[in-house]
């Protein structure tokens, strides 16, 4: 969803159409390797282009020490890059073209861009059609052969192959959700919002927001296709609105946040079959907020002992301690985002800092990260960025 006042559909009609080394519980940790002798990271944020100032997709570079963020570059010629991946080796950053229509189909677009090693810059190669309409996700596998999308009204989730130099063919599997769910406006039909991989890189798994399910494939990473496993989904509470989903470091257990009811549900998961088994589902909201309310993206600390979702409406990051034997969530608090509507955010692989993009108030705003208690506070620096919704790190290349 663009933002908590409507729908991605909506938004598309009015524009135009831990410590130094611990293991990573991102599934891309790949991507952000990190060493002592790092003072900055590189951060690439995706934005919305149509009806508004932004330009592209952005680069910063985050001050280690203190959280600040300076501006690097800018790559324009894309059209609402509003999700970003890097691949494995990062040579390679892919991003999803938000339309719903490309080359006189019913699809957006992914755009393939080679990754310039010596200061981050971006260069673009191709693009292809995400066979769906308004793609807001896009995630590589580990090997680097194949990018996986999830379309948000196309209601699929399809894979296109990396060619040689880092582009993009056309896709060799399309696989189509259907249902609905009971939220007339938001859930009329199938609506893809997420496609991860796990950490074996044999299971992927999607949220669809529309059908109150998660779905679970298992991916051929030799043909770039997917086959519903043999639990082929499995099923939230009515009207949540499954949107993101995490992975815990050892794939144990998985996090789904749902965007509709404000909720994050904790799975079991095993690890031979990738099958879901459900624990149970927190609020991610205070018990007293009485007002309108979005989930938007979810996260762990490096080290895992801590969980972060974004709420839109309420504009905060909720916290959750996280029992690590047994996948269990604590709240721990909130904290005000510094902005509004906060759609994605990052935490960076050192485990010191939090970076928020606040859609509406055009800013990207860092805060500490306490390692004791998860704790966040505000370092007082923030980057004005138009329309920012996907925030991307990882380290240097030099």
């Amino acid at each position: 969803m663009a933002d908590n006042k409507g729908t991605r559909r909506d938004f598309m009609k009015a524009a135009g159409a831990a410590t130094l080394g611990a293991a990573l519980t991102s599934h891309e940790a790949h991507a952000l390797p990190v060493n002592a002798r790092v003072r900055e990271l590189l951060l690439y944020v995706g934005t919305y282009t149509s009806g508004g100032k932004s330009e592209g997709i952005y680069l910063y570079r985050l001050n280690l020490s203190d959280g600040s963020l300076k501006r690097a570059g800018v790559t324009g010629g894309v059209s609402n890059p509003s999700y970003l991946t890097l691949d494995r080796a990062r040579r390679s950053l892919y991003a999803v073209e938000e339309t719903e229509e490309f080359e006189g189909e019913k699809s957006g677009a992914v755009s393939a861009f080679a990754v310039d090693r010596r200061d981050g810059s971006l260069r673009f190669v191709n693009r292809q059609a995400s066979k769906g309409g308004a793609p807001c996700y896009v995630t590589a596998d580990k090997a680097g052969r194949f990018v996986l999308v999830a379309n948000y009204l196309g209601g699929n989730v399809a894979i296109l192959p990396v060619t040689k130099g880092g582009g993009l063919a056309a896709a060799t599997d399309v696989e189509q959700d259907s249902g609905s769910g009971p939220n007339r406006e938001r859930q009329e039909g199938p609506h893809a919002h997420c496609v991860l991989l796990d950490p074996s890189n044999r299971h992927a798994y999607s949220c669809d927001l529309g059908t109150d399910k998660v779905m679970l494939y298992d991916f051929d990473a030799r043909r770039g296709a997917l086959t519903p496993n043999a639990r082929p989904s499995v099923g939230l509470k009515p009207g949540a609105g499954p949107r993101h989903l995490t992975f815990d470091g050892a794939g144990r257990f998985v996090y789904v946040l749902n965007e509709l009811d404000s909720t994050v549900t904790a799975f079991a998961r095993a690890r031979t079959t990738g099958a879901l088994g459900e624990l149970k589902t927190y609020p991610a909201l205070p018990a007293d907020f009485r007002g309108e309310n979005t989930g938007a993206d979810i996260h762990l600390t490096p080290d895992g002992r801590f969980l972060y979702c974004s709420n839109r409406g309420h504009d905060s990051i909720a916290r959750f301690r996280v029992d690590a034997s047994k996948g269990a969530l604590e709240a721990a608090g909130h904290t005000p985002s510094g902005g509004k509507t906060p759609r994605n955010f990052a935490v960076d692989p050192t485990g010191r800092f939090l970076l928020v993009a606040n859609q509406r108030s055009d800013t990207v705003v860092t805060f500490r990260i306490d390692a004791s208690t998860g704790a966040l506070e505000a370092t007082g620096h923030t980057a004005e960025i138009p329309s920012p919704v996907c925030l991307k790190l990882t380290a240097p290349f030099s």
